[in-house]
């Protein structure tokens, strides 16, 4: 079996009045990399990468410079490729785009080793642990008109709430765009409004600086957060450390971390007690197994980041599910000592239409699917309606 064709796919959803913001920027529209590799005996996978930035300069890497090295190769050899183009593109590619490209090649391969083998791709990583995961709701985003605080906490009292009576347990906040006293005051009625039970996770998208979120962090204590995500800006290891030791609250990143030697320098520096690589950034499945092990050795909680199409979801979901407890114990606890999966709540079509069988929560979780490679059939109405 050899490597007959490989297509990317540029995906695009202008979002009108429902732009939303992060700490960062507008979100005026979603937007999604995919790629399509066809055998010679006629298997297809699909992969996706690069999450925060236009799709044009992934398809780029991988159009007109790694697909021709692929033509021809054995797909079922997804660790020797993804080595292979490292080494190809180190000089010139150690991080962003083309880590991103080789993500969306690395998940369309071991989509087609699992089919041809007749295996998920969870099982061809060594086993899972669990059939269903623990979905998290991220959600509580900024309206575009955010200088209005009284309508925002109106309007977050009632989104808040719709997480809790659709089942979710788990639910992860925006923070950083507004003062340390606005952002307060946001938690605290989402807090009040989804109850003391509901687990609290805020993400500040790298808004602050070292001092600032060691403020926030302290200021969000009484709210029983359970994790902080990316208080500062990922270059700064200094200030994941600072922050770290000195506010209350757990720290994660790592979403816009690349490749083992990324991560080897985020975990061996201290920086944070959870890990969240991206599949479709880090370097797919095969960059994930490496941050993993060092997760493991050093001690450091793995929940992967999910944001894009129903592609980058169901790839998640087979990494997710063979990380192992950490540590283990006999009753296990969701993000206690289980991983959890992030299931985006923003309106996306290429989440939640892009795949003939859609993501079901069901008791705040979902599925981990059993079919060979990732378990997906693309439909290709939907692929065409939002091509660009």
């Amino acid at each position: 079996m050899k490597i007959r064709s490989i297509t990317s796919h540029l995906l695009r959803v202008p979002l009108g009045d429902k732009t939303f913001y992060s700490s960062q920027a507008a979100f005026p529209e979603r937007n999604s990399y995919l790629v399509r590799i066809e055998t010679d005996n006629g298997l297809v996978g699909w992969g996706e990468g690069g999450q925060y930035g236009p799709a044009e300069p992934v398809a780029a890497c991988v159009d007109a410079v790694l697909a021709p090295r692929l033509i021809g190769r054995d797909p079922t050899e997804p660790v020797r490729i993804w080595e292979e183009l490292y080494a190809f593109s180190r000089d010139f590619g150690q991080r962003g785009t083309y880590i991103e490209a080789i993500s969306a090649i690395d998940i369309a391969l071991w989509d087609i080793a699992g089919q041809a083998a007749g295996l998920p791709v969870w099982k061809m990583l060594g086993g899972r642990f669990r059939d269903k995961i623990t979905a998290y709701a991220t959600g509580c985003y900024y309206p575009e008109k955010f200088d209005d605080l009284p309508s925002i906490l109106r309007a977050l009292e009632e989104e808040a709430s719709t997480y809790t009576n659709s089942g979710f347990g788990l639910l992860k906040v925006k923070i950083g765009l507004l003062s340390l006293k606005q952002d307060i005051e946001r938690l605290k009625v989402i807090r009040q409004a989804v109850g003391p039970d509901i687990g609290l996770l805020v993400d500040a998208n790298h808004g602050y600086n070292a001092a600032s979120a060691i403020r926030m962090g302290r200021m969000m204590e009484p709210l029983d957060v359970l994790f902080f995500e990316e208080p500062v800006p990922p270059e700064d290891r200094d200030g994941y450390r600072k922050v770290r030791a000195e506010n209350p609250i757990p720290v994660a990143g790592g979403e816009c971390d690349f490749t083992r030697y990324g991560f080897r320098d985020l975990i061996a520096g201290g920086c944070v007690d959870v890990v969240q690589p991206d599949l479709a950034v880090c370097g797919g499945f095969t960059a994930f197994t490496h941050v993993l092990g060092f997760a493991n050795a050093y001690g450091v909680a793995t929940v992967p980041h999910v944001w894009g199409s129903g592609v980058a979801v169901a790839a998640a979901l087979q990494a997710v599910a063979t990380i192992p407890a950490f540590p283990h114990t006999a009753n296990p606890i969701a993000l206690l000592n289980q991983p959890v999966i992030e299931f985006d709540r923003k309106h996306n079509p290429l989440r939640d239409d892009l795949l003939q069988d859609r993501f079901v929560l069901e008791d705040g979780c979902l599925a981990v699917p059993d079919k060979p490679g990732l378990g997906i059939t693309v439909r290709e109405d939907i692929l065409t309606k939002y091509s660009s």
